[in-house]
């Protein structure tokens, strides 16, 4: 059973914009959540963060520029991503926030989704 699967990565130039999707399994829907964001060779990073209120958190690189937002009723995580860098080039995840998934006792993460910004 995946219980995060994330979507909407593509290849854009910079300054263009993507929407990120992250559906949820259903028992873990109101749980706070992250996107976090791994480029070439680098550790995995928090981009953004929600909780159950619609509380939102930033990091200072996309602050301005990344919104995240949450869709209960479809189980579904954002995150609205404009003014795009080439620096934002990676492989972009979601997960439970501050601890992320456990499923049978490993850590569990989705396959995440590419986004590339070309200059």
């Amino acid at each position: 059973q995946a219980h995060l699967v994330e979507s909407g990565g593509g290849l854009v130039q910079a300054g263009g914009s993507l929407r990120l999707a992250c559906t949820i399994s259903s028992e873990f829907k109101l749980n706070d959540m992250a996107w976090y964001h791994q480029a070439p060779g680098k550790q995995r990073a928090l981009v953004a963060v929600i909780n159950s209120g619609d509380n939102t958190n930033y990091a200072n690189s996309v602050k301005g520029r990344f919104i995240i937002f949450r869709d209960n009723a479809k189980s579904t995580v954002y995150l609205q991503m404009s003014s795009l860098k080439p620096e934002d080039t990676g492989v972009y995840y979601c997960n439970t926030w501050p601890s992320n998934l456990m499923i049978n006792g490993r850590p569990y993460w989705g396959q995440g989704t590419q986004v590339t910004v070309s200059s």
